[in-house]
């Protein structure tokens, strides 16, 4: 069986399907082959087994101590991925996996203190990382809040019982369970919170507010997961953007990257992994001037007839798209 994309070569069979919460899903993957990958790093995932619509997922076990490759995914109303995922995907159905990529990850950081921050689904990564250091660095010192909308909303909840953790429930607090949100008083609390590396994920105004916060309480070592991706309203004015097929114009604050662009103008557009490596953005700008931070997965000739990757491509001035 051919692959469906270069970018997902790893084909693995579903083992086994739990039930996390009333809307995640721990899928748990047989893999057959050697895997790369660190704990908290995401994959791509082929979408239906095809090679156009793949999105990112983090991969929530840990390498050398998970027995699958799981993915754990909350099911999104009309979300291609997640809803394919989670509602039609079977046990012994088969997957196409990329490689583990992303930076988000603990295994090369030398710290002996940690504080990991997560909220919702962003949970998975801090998990992988959690049980990474519980093998890896017994002797760390590793303090973990988790922020959940309610008690049900505990992903992992029967894992977490293994690990000093602190739960944060924003409805129906239960015993066991801190009332509200995440406050500078419950950071503050935590013992000698500067000296530690800080490492967070979850929905974007959490993260935001996380590391203002920490950074307020003098931390310095401080890394957050891209999870979510908000898209800006649309703007009537700033850089201007012209499609040629179909002819529109549309604009985009300065500073945006052309896949925010896109994206906040609801012009179709396939990403996944939104950071310069699986190549799914792939645009082609006709004319103006802007810089690039990736051009991995484009050829040479793809860049001198004006492909850039929409994620990594920042517009310098008014653009023309093909």
């Amino acid at each position: 069986m051919t692959m469906p994309t270069p970018l997902c070569p790893h084909r693995m069979q579903v083992h086994h399907i739990h039930q996390e919460t009333p809307d995640v899903w721990t899928l748990s993957l047989i893999n057959h082959d050697f895997y790369p990958y660190k704990a908290g790093q995401y994959a791509l995932v082929s979408i239906r087994n095809s090679d156009e619509t793949l999105r990112a997922y983090t991969i929530s076990s840990t390498p050398g101590i998970s027995p699958f490759i799981t993915l754990t995914i909350r099911g999104i109303e009309n979300g291609v991925g997640s809803q394919w995922l989670t509602q039609e995907v079977k046990v012994g159905d088969y997957l196409w996996l990329s490689e583990g990529q992303g930076e988000f990850t603990c295994e090369e950081l030398a710290a002996e203190r940690f504080l990991l921050l997560a909220a919702g689904c962003g949970v998975t990564p801090i998990m992988a990382m959690r049980r990474w250091l519980a093998k890896h660095r017994p002797q760390a010192d590793v303090q973990v809040i988790y922020n959940v909308r309610s008690p049900e909303d505990v992903i992992f909840a029967q894992e977490w019982r293994n690990y000093q953790v602190t739960l944060v429930a924003e409805n129906n607090a239960t015993h066991g369970f801190i009332a509200g949100r995440l406050t500078h008083n419950i950071l503050a609390s935590v013992p000698d919170i500067a000296s530690r590396t800080v490492m967070t994920c979850g929905p974007a105004p959490y993260m935001e507010m996380v590391e203002k916060e920490v950074k307020a309480l003098g931390v310095s070592e401080f890394y957050s997961e891209k999870f979510f991706t908000p898209v800006a309203a649309p703007v009537d004015n700033g850089l201007k953007f012209t499609t040629l097929k179909p002819l529109r114009e549309f604009y985009a604050p300065v500073g945006s990257t052309l896949l925010a662009a896109l994206e906040s103008n609801s012009v179709p557009v396939n990403a996944a992994c939104r950071a310069g490596v699986c190549g799914s953005c792939k645009t082609r700008v006709e004319s103006g001037d802007y810089t690039v931070s990736s051009t991995m997965t484009l050829t040479d000739t793809d860049i001198a007839n004006g492909y850039v990757l929409a994620c990594c491509c920042h517009p310098q001035g008014d653009l023309v798209l093909a």
